[in-house]
């Protein structure tokens, strides 16, 4: 049930964060805002103020700001139609959606490291054979101090020095061992592994496994500005990347998108981990969200960005006509895209299941 409601919590911030962009840029410019919907359905809550009605819907899976003479079936050249606004004026309108999403995902990364997160300590869990740590005698319960040298205090560092190492490389480690000292050499040992895009690359191993301690780690504010930027960052860089290879076809959409399903599947596993967990979810879910609504596809906010630079370049709108054609493909391709990724989170998590019961 708190899995649910987490769920329910993380989409419904998201969704209005979105739709407050949209609405405070519409009526910056002087447009009326007609409705401002959470969910989708049978209205559950309503309440008008001004001109406009606030409402809450049983499917909180989406979101809606209705602007008055937003479509060209309604528009009647009325000074407060957003279609009497300029194209440069109702791209603001547009943008400040997916801008809010990014930005909210950034002060979530800020939020994160001024709090303090949780961080595994480099002591050793476990050892593997046919490594160079067994054949060294590193024990579980060692706790690496130093690679040559080099002062190591979370796993995280520990790995980033030991894979960027080559096959049959020797590195000294000062370990920690029963509140002794001592120096260990170990020999490198290279394998391949896949990325999250789905890249193969050969790094270094010692053949060791983390231990479950952890220690939080905190830093100043103005530390934590610049780690969240550079968090976001590297999250924007690392979605336009996947979304490259997906259209270039090194990457299968399979393995790179997740649906509601998936979502709630992940949220509850950031529930049992407690406020951090959830805020890094959250971080993660609305920069991708800002990132998916930017992508020049019908019926998104990036697809009517693109549709507004047609404008600009004929100067004049499109026809009613053209305008259907595409809101229709829009809508077939967003509909054909929940089907898919609903499918595959449905068979990436119950697959086995699935299986099994028809197998027999």
């Amino acid at each position: 049930m708190i899995s649910v409601l987490v769920f329910i919590c993380i989409l419904s911030i998201l969704i209005v964060v979105h739709e407050f962009g949209h609405f405070m840029a519409a009526k910056k410019i002087g447009v009326r805002v007609e409705k401002f919907s959470l969910g989708f359905g049978t209205q559950l809550f309503k309440h008008k103020k001004g001109e406009t009605e606030y409402s809450v819907s049983a499917v909180p899976l989406g979101g809606y700001v209705k602007l008055a003479g937003d479509s060209l079936e309604e528009f009647n050249a009325k000074d407060y139609e957003y279609l009497s606004k300029p194209a440069g004026k109702r791209f603001w309108v547009i943008v400040l959606g997916p801008l809010l999403n990014y930005l909210l995902g950034f002060l979530c990364f800020w939020l994160i490291f001024t709090v303090g997160y949780p961080a595994l300590t480099a002591k050793v869990g476990g050892v593997m054979d046919g490594f160079g740590a067994k054949i060294a005698g590193i024990k579980p319960g060692d706790k690496v101090l130093e690679i040559d040298g080099e002062k190591v205090v979370f796993w995280e560092d520990l790995q980033k020095i030991i894979q960027a190492k080559s096959e049959a490389s020797k590195v000294s480690l000062l370990v920690l061992r029963d509140s002794r000292e001592e120096k260990i050499d170990v020999v490198i040992k290279q394998d391949q592994f896949s990325d999250i895009l789905g890249q193969k690359h050969k790094v270094g191993l010692l053949g060791i496994t983390p231990d479950d301690e952890f220690i939080t780690v905190r830093k100043g504010v103005l530390d934590s500005f610049v780690l969240g930027w550079q968090k976001t960052w590297e999250l924007t860089i690392l979605t336009y990347k996947g979304l490259w290879r997906v259209v270039t076809g090194k990457l299968a959409i399979k393995e790179s998108v997740t649906g509601p399903l998936g979502i709630f599947y992940i949220t509850s596993k950031a529930a049992r981990l407690g406020i951090i967990a959830i805020l890094h979810l959250m971080a993660v879910l609305s920069i991708s969200l800002a990132i998916f609504n930017l992508l020049p596809l019908p019926i998104l906010d990036g697809g009517h960005i693109a549709l507004l630079l047609v404008e600009k370049i004929r100067g004049r709108m499109l026809s009613l006509k053209t305008d259907k054609i595409i809101t229709k493909v829009g809508m077939t391709l967003m509909i054909s895209l929940a089907i898919f990724v609903t499918y595959n989170d449905v068979l990436r998590l119950f697959g086995d299941k699935i299986i099994k019961i028809f197998g027999k």
